[in-house]
């Protein structure tokens, strides 16, 4: 009798002292499992703001950023510093103070080799709209850099691989005449994967179109100044990103003309990880400086300030 009542007194518990709901059911099963109060509560609620949050995962470390976080901190994570790809848009807000007009938006491409691989070209450009919201790979803006006035472009690789089309080569040339006219520096921030083979030569001929209006910039004394971000390729580096002024770079972007893998197959040699990185044309002299985004705007202004002869009021 007393070993059974020793039984019942040791595998029966207290539900005075083991925290029992009013049903009988017990809040923890053993008391280092039970939650230690304002800990594990301040930890779920913390979870839970970075699940719901639109988030972006870096193509670089695999870390998980809030797009808010993101945009603070200008598309650069913060875990690796990689430099992450900001949209046509993103990119012009983000360096102009005043934004005074868009240029270049009563250009619409039409499909004049009426061009068909898996996809027709309108069908094809119909779904670029839709995903970026832009009516094409390039965007031109007009406004204040600090006390600077300057034509401002910029190419969203979203839009077709920021191919260069017709309608691309237009806004170019109506950028670099604004420029001309007003007297005041352009900047382009070149992302491309090309000439847009949809448009077959009316594409290439954008790459001589370009050419001869950067031209006529550089003889009338006004500063062009490219920015390559990651990736520039095709013939847009072999026309307009490759014969400013001035070339910066961001950092570990992409720059060359054919593909990697193209020039292996071609040569019949394995190519090391820095080729075609900014840092390896940094040091062979194709660009004149590696610029981190965070340092970008002050540079850009610094750079242009000089070139047009503007008191830098940064100085």
């Amino acid at each position: 009798m007393m070993a059974n009542n020793m039984t019942d007194t040791i595998t029966t518990p207290n539900t005075a002292d083991s925290g029992a709901e009013p049903n009988g059911n017990a809040a923890g099963q053993s008391w280092f499992n039970r939650p230690i109060p304002g800990i594990k509560q301040q930890l779920t609620a913390q979870l839970t703001a970075v699940e719901t949050e639109p988030s972006t995962k870096c193509s670089s470390c695999h870390a998980v950023t809030t797009n808010t976080a993101l945009i603070f901190n200008c598309y650069v994570c913060p875990h690796c510093d990689f430099h992450l790809p900001m949209s046509a848009r993103e990119r012009l807000n983000w360096l102009l103070d005043q934004v005074d007009g868009e240029l270049g938006q009563e250009f619409t491409a039409k499909d004049p080799l009426s061009f068909v691989d898996s996809k027709p070209y309108p069908q094809r450009m119909t779904e670029a709209q839709e995903k970026t919201g832009e009516t094409e790979a390039l965007i031109v803006m007009h406004g204040k850099l600090r006390n600077l006035d300057v034509v401002t472009c910029a190419f969203d690789f979203r839009f077709m691989g920021g191919s260069m089309g017709s309608v691309v080569g237009d806004r170019f040339v109506q950028a670099a005449e604004k420029a001309l006219e007003d007297k005041v520096p352009l900047v382009c921030f070149a992302a491309s994967g090309g000439a847009r083979m949809q448009e077959g030569l009316l594409s290439l001929m954008q790459m001589a179109r370009t050419a001869a209006a950067i031209e006529r910039l550089k003889m009338a004394g006004i500063p062009y100044l490219v920015v390559l971000t990651n990736p520039v390729y095709g013939g847009v580096t072999a026309s307009l990103a490759m014969i400013g002024d001035i070339h910066l770079a961001e950092p570990k972007a992409m720059i060359g003309f054919a593909g990697k893998r193209v020039i292996e197959q071609t040569v019949r040699e394995t190519l090391e990880e820095p080729f075609q990185r900014a840092e390896f044309l940094l040091e062979h002299g194709v660009v004149d400086e590696v610029v981190h985004r965070h340092q970008l705007i002050d540079t850009i202004y610094r750079l242009l300030a000089k070139l047009s002869g503007v008191p830098n009021i940064d100085a």
